[in-house]
């Protein structure tokens, strides 16, 4: 979901695969503090503001990072995919992406998604066996890729996908080692100050039985991504946006065992992002452990194809 403006997308159709330059400044961490390195739990290590020679380069939704570091993959919400080798200064911070390539997914049909109302994919996570989930909304779906480039079959997903917002459904899903996919909708909600959650578990001949739970939130935040971290539990972002404030995000941490079918889940906010520390409108995240078995923490932005907007992403490592 955007939160501002849209800028002029360039449409869905024509995002065919091809290599891809993508160009790297450093992104500052604390605009009027060069030598801030913390806010909250989080430890700055790197930032980056990106930009490439596709139109079609943007409005990135979530994001994976592979165990090892060295590569990502995400998903704009024209329905593009972006995938591109993680490059590091001397000091295993951020510094850029190389080996970049972006395409189009594909339909249920084989062809290229052709239309912004069935572009919208907005949440991605890889499975066990190396296949893709993608959730798209405004038509509320997930779909399962064998990979990126392949024809996708449709999920079994929460019965009560349908019933979200048009463009407030999921936003966040990860997927565990054991198979089971935890998804989050922004909008949707059956008890006041909550969204709805899931999780689903893999049964018989492929199928998947969900349970909800709720998601406690805060008034004018609301959840853009998660992804499980190393030691098992969880973390989120959370977004909120007016003209008067801009962006704002928080990012949230809940243990596992908050996720009781009927329960709420009650996070913990890690650190809260704002002007004037880099931030723009967040809606991808991933974790991974570092050399020295550390905690990483990765974001990238969405931006709406509005140049008043940029394309960052942003790695932290927790603090213990």
């Amino acid at each position: 979901m955007a939160t501002a403006c849209a800028g002029a997308s360039p449409g869905p159709a024509v995002a065919q695969e091809q290599t891809l330059e993508i160009r790297s400044a450093s992104q500052p961490f604390k605009i009027d503090d060069p030598s801030a390195k913390t806010i909250g739990r989080l430890v700055w290590r790197g930032g980056i503001m990106m930009t490439a020679n596709s139109r079609h380069f943007g409005g990135w939704s979530d994001l994976h990072v592979t165990t090892d570091g060295k590569s990502l993959t995400s998903i704009s919400d024209e329905g593009a995919w972006l995938t591109a080798t993680i490059e590091y200064d001397g000091e295993a911070n951020l510094a850029g992406l190389g080996n970049a390539r972006i395409g189009q997914l594909h339909g249920l049909d084989g062809k290229l998604i052709a239309t912004k109302a069935e572009a919208d994919a907005e949440a991605m996570a890889r499975l066990p066996d190396g296949s893709w989930l993608v959730a798209f909304e405004r038509d509320h779906r997930i779909w399962r890729y064998p990979t990126l480039t392949s024809t996708p079959t449709l999920f079994d997903g929460p019965p009560d996908l349908g019933r979200q917002p048009t463009n407030g459904g999921i936003e966040g899903m990860t997927a565990l080692a054991d198979g089971r996919v935890i998804a989050i909708s922004e909008e949707y909600s059956l008890q006041p100050g909550t969204v709805v959650g899931w999780v689903g578990t893999p049964g018989a001949g492929g199928r998947y039985q969900w349970q909800t739970f709720n998601y406690a939130t805060i008034p004018d935040f609301k959840p853009t991504a998660i992804t499980q971290l190393p030691d098992g539990s969880f973390a989120l972002i959370e977004r909120a946006f007016d003209v008067a404030r801009g962006v704002r995000c928080r990012v949230m941490r809940f243990e596992a065992s908050q996720l009781v079918a009927g329960g709420t889940v009650q996070a913990e906010e890690l650190a809260r992002l704002a002007s004037p520390y880099a931030v723009d409108n967040l809606e991808g995240i991933a974790a991974t452990k570092g050399a020295r078995g550390e905690t990483l923490l990765w974001l990238i932005s969405d931006d709406n194809f509005n140049p008043l907007q940029r394309n960052i992403l942003l790695l932290f490592e927790l603090a213990k």
